[in-house]
């Protein structure tokens, strides 16, 4: 019975790692198409794209642990759109490569929450 146990807390952490490494692929697949749809908004190469994506995924960890807020431009309303806007934005300050305008930001901020908002599966953390 203590086998059980101990299965069941492996799979249970190895479902949060694949929860984690599935939502980091679909943030750089979402950036991606972010960035080639707007303009002031560019990504040097792919692994400027995986860094940024790995940065803006740890940015909206962070902000949901400490404010219970969610990154995200729809369902979460106005402060979602807002603090979407802002970890766009500066992800530039931690990623070589990547560069975005506060207009860049908030138009991307609306095509990130339209392509997140219809890929399938569950996208929060």
């Amino acid at each position: 019975m203590e086998s059980n146990n101990s299965n069941t807390k492996t799979s249970s952490s190895l479902g949060s790692f694949g929860q984690v490494v599935g939502r980091f692929i679909v943030a750089a697949i979402i950036l991606g198409i972010t960035a080639f749809f707007t303009p002031g908004f560019s990504i040097n190469n792919i692994w400027t794209l995986a860094l940024s994506a790995i940065v803006l995924t740890v940015m909206d960890y962070l902000i949901i642990k400490f404010t219970g807020l969610h990154a995200m431009a729809f369902g979460k309303g106005f402060v979602g759109f807002v603090l979407a806007v802002i970890t766009l934005y500066a992800t530039q300050f931690f990623v070589a490569g990547y560069s975005i305008s506060w207009m860049a930001a908030i138009i991307g901020a609306l095509i990130y929450g339209v392509i997140d908002y219809i890929m399938p599966g569950e996208q929060g953390m």
